[in-house]
């Protein structure tokens, strides 16, 4: 999966649900039937994960629904695959869709399965066959060479389940321990350095390539997109500095060309000079992201509970942040739905997807497979020049803690308007609202949202438990209590 980065040089409907995880009190603003669908539709949507689960105890990349049959598996998988995977069974279990004995079944085939892997560094190749664990060297659609490559974001996602699965089954405590204990983040991190930080900018670099001990010549800068769940967990064992979380950036300083001429000012916070800055968009203030998609803002707090540590910040710009994704959808594009991240084409192939204005990238993720961007300061093109938009279910479960009935009344319309819903699978991956073109495919990233998004509504906290403890509590907690964005 190609995941945009950057070099660092120096509303409709009713009001959102407050924020944080949903609690008792907050669900009773939903109707009787609304927690019903939710479990509904999880227990599809995991029935759709166990059917991406080969015998070798993996998860594929993507399954194929058009063919006559089950649903025909990928050969390939990833880290974040198999990370989807673990959490998948564990909020599986805590919502009562399997029992224990089957949970510590799967976990236990799916550890084994990791133990197997291929590693380099303490960290797992981008690309494995999900059916015998070997290290994938083509591509398995086009024969086109696969260059081993270790992803400092896609091991994260792979950190995270194997955390969940041993917070989840004690019993496998000591042999994820063992897999983890040579997992130092400290290999993909450049330390700061203020006599030039360019070259030493104290941020993670994309990842390295095995065959030549290259590292990618970008570091992850942004702050508020995905790769910010390996920072997390690189401060929160103790192989990443507290100050790295500083060196991120939200936004680009305000002489680097980017979507926004941004707003805010610069501050001091633990010693570390930092260019606090904001975007504007529709008249709020908020933390962009790279590309301007739901995921990459959305991901990260399905686990670590930043709404409830950082509220007025973190909290505040997750908010305003779909707000921005609504009304796109139904006000600027006026595609009758919303909800934009990278998906499945409904025609084929694989794009990023997001609101344009709400990321840092000039000329970023576009709402549309033919691309339409917006220039700040311009005027909006009309809806007209919207053509092929696309719309992925799993944005809007990422949406749900912050605008829950306008998410259920999206998915609802995805489903009645466009058929976008597989009974005993779930939603399909996307839909082209333009065409009424949905895909083919569900792929085990995006399910694997829809899972953690549902258990966080469902069973608020049952994914988070081991990233409210030990060094989370301890180093990364402290961070999120002393941000003050300037939003």
């Amino acid at each position: 999966m190609d995941r945009r980065t950057f070099l660092t040089a120096a509303g409709t409907g009713a009001a959102a649900l407050s924020l944080g995880a949903v609690t008792a009190s907050s669900a009773q603003a939903v109707t009787p039937a609304g927690p019903r669908l939710l479990h509904h539709w999880f227990r599809d949507t995991y029935r759709a994960i166990e059917a991406m689960t080969t015998d070798f105890g993996l998860v594929t990349d993507k399954i194929d629904l058009s063919a006559p049959g089950a649903p025909a598996q990928s050969i390939q998988t990833s880290p974040t695959n198999i990370g989807c995977g673990l959490w998948s069974t564990v909020a599986a279990a805590g919502l009562g869709v399997i029992g224990e004995s089957a949970m510590i079944r799967s976990l236990t085939r799916t550890v084994t399965a990791v133990e197997k892997l291929e590693r380099h560094h303490g960290f797992w190749l981008n690309w494995y066959d999900a059916h015998d664990g070997s290290v994938l060297t083509e591509w398995p659609d086009t024969g086109d060479p696969v260059r081993p490559f270790l992803s400092s974001v896609d091991n994260a996602w792979l950190v995270t389940g194997l955390r969940i699965a041993a917070d989840a089954a004690p019993s496998l405590r000591a042999r994820t321990d063992r897999i983890l204990a040579t997992a130092d983040w400290s290999y993909f991190y450049t330390p700061y350095d203020p006599a030039d930080p360019v070259a030493g900018p104290g941020q993670l670099r994309g990842g390295v390539w095995t065959d030549t001990d290259e590292p990618t010549p970008h570091h992850y800068g942004a702050l508020n997109t995905e790769p910010r769940m390996a920072s997390y967990l690189g401060i929160a064992d103790g192989s990443l500095p507290g100050d790295h979380y500083w060196h991120l950036l939200r936004t680009m300083l305000p002489e680097h060309e980017q979507e926004q001429s941004p707003g805010g000012g610069y501050v001091t916070v633990d010693g570390v000079r930092v260019w606090n800055g904001h975007y504007t968009h529709r008249g709020r203030k908020l933390i962009p992201t790279w590309g301007g998609s739901m995921f990459e803002a959305l991901m990260v707090p399905l686990f670590v509970p930043e709404p409830q540590w950082s509220p007025r910040a973190w909290g505040l710009t997750h908010q305003r942040y779909v707000r921005g994704q609504i009304d796109h959808g139904l006000r600027e594009a006026q595609y009758g739905y919303w909800g934009f991240s990278p998906s499945n084409v409904p025609e084929g192939g694989y794009q990023e997807y997001g609101v344009d204005a709400l990321g840092l990238a000039v000329d970023g993720y576009a709402s549309n497979t033919d691309r339409t961007h917006t220039t700040d300061g311009d005027p909006l093109p009309p809806p007209s020049a919207f053509t092929n938009g696309v719309v992925t279910p799993h944005a809007s479960f990422l949406a749900l803690p912050y605008a829950r009935r306008e998410a259920v009344a999206n998915l609802r319309a995805l489903d009645r308007d466009f058929g976008a819903y597989e009974e005993g699978l779930g939603f399909r991956d996307s839909v082209n609202v333009s065409t009424g073109r949905v895909s083919d495919f569900m792929l085990a990233l995006d399910q694997g949202m829809v899972i953690a998004a549902l258990a966080q509504e469902l069973r608020p906290g049952l994914l988070q438990r081991p990233f409210r403890t030990g060094g989370f509590r301890s180093r990364v907690r402290p961070l999120l209590e002393r941000e003050r964005f300037s939003i």
